[in-house]
């Protein structure tokens, strides 16, 4: 009886130690998948300048810092993975694919870039001497994109010192990136001051992703949204602002699909076609950022989704 009393004792000791124990990363049994590695605006969150509540959120603990948005595109059987976008917190976002998905000699097969604001091509800076310094890193552009770098320093820079390796993309051509992926640029109207815009169709053997972080308005675009998310299974979506109201500046100045617009366009599709849009790139004063916001638990409720770091979708 005193050696099933040890026995005993020892097992809930046991169990008491480890419910201290951090839970482990739910384990990733996918062979090509991608996975987020940021849901933030181009500025992140918290904001530069922000005294808002929304920022408040983050220094007082309530809220955790969100990087830029990107995603990761990983495939374990051939040993490959690429990143889209090179936001402002690339070096962080690279380690997470290094130490979490895929552990490889080179520190990633290729960046796809899809334009030249600030926080979608500014992380390059991190593969000049200052930062990485290696060579032939290879970036993915459309022609005005390219122009842009090859003309502009620091950028220019990058490619003197063959940091970086451009590779052209085309508009709906696709790229066979291995025997279990492909690729497709394709061009969506936005503020293109300095480069064109593009989203992406992302397909595995699986499943199929579109990636459209940026837009200026759907109807703007020649193709019909509704139509090309029942095409998909996973559609990331524009997603900066909630509505007209949300911020003290001219919109027409920072054009997005409000999710409001967004949600009234779709409310008539099966809830399966709601289930496929899963909203990204929030700006920081964007309710929906707030896990626990109203307006997000009442747009998760007609049956859309948002983007979330770490989450990881099979293709």
């Amino acid at each position: 009886m005193k050696s099933i009393l040890i026995v005993l004792l020892t097992s809930i000791s046991l169990l008491s130690c480890n419910s201290k124990i951090k839970p482990q990363k739910e384990a990733i049994n996918h062979q090509q998948y991608l996975t987020i590695l940021g849901t933030a605006q181009d500025g992140g969150y918290p904001h530069i300048g922000c005294k808002k509540e929304c920022c408040a959120n983050f220094y007082n603990g309530t809220n955790k810092k969100k990087s830029v948005v990107a995603l990761g595109l990983i495939d374990r059987e051939n040993k490959q993975k690429w990143l889209f976008e090179a936001t402002p917190d690339m070096h962080t976002q690279l380690a997470e694919l290094e130490n979490n998905h895929l552990k490889k000699s080179e520190i990633i097969d290729g960046v796809f870039l899809t334009h030249a604001h600030i926080g979608h091509y500014t992380g390059l800076m991190y593969f000049g001497r200052e930062a990485l310094g290696k060579q032939n890193t290879k970036v993915f552009a459309m022609p005005k994109m390219k122009d842009f770098l090859i003309k502009n320093g620091p950028w220019s820079q990058l490619i003197g010192l063959k940091n970086i390796a451009l590779k052209d993309l085309k508009n709906d051509s696709t790229m066979i990136m291995n025997n279990k992926l492909k690729v497709t640029p394709f061009l969506v109207p936005h503020r293109d001051e300095f480069s064109e815009t593009v989203g992406y169709k992302i397909s595995g053997t699986k499943k199929t992703a579109l990636f459209i972080p940026d837009i200026d308005k759907w109807h703007k675009w020649k193709h019909n949204i509704i139509e090309e998310v029942k095409k998909v299974d996973y559609a990331f979506l524009d997603a900066t602002f909630l509505n007209q109201n949300e911020v003290k500046r001219a919109m027409s100045e920072v054009p997005h699909p409000f999710i409001e617009e967004t949600t009234n366009l779709f409310k008539n599709e099966t809830l399966a076609t709601k289930n496929k849009v899963i909203f990204i790139h929030f700006n920081h004063t964007n309710p929906v950022l707030q896990e626990n916001s109203k307006e997000r638990k009442e747009i998760e409720k007609m049956g859309f989704k948002f983007a979330n770091e770490g989450a990881n979708y099979e293709l």
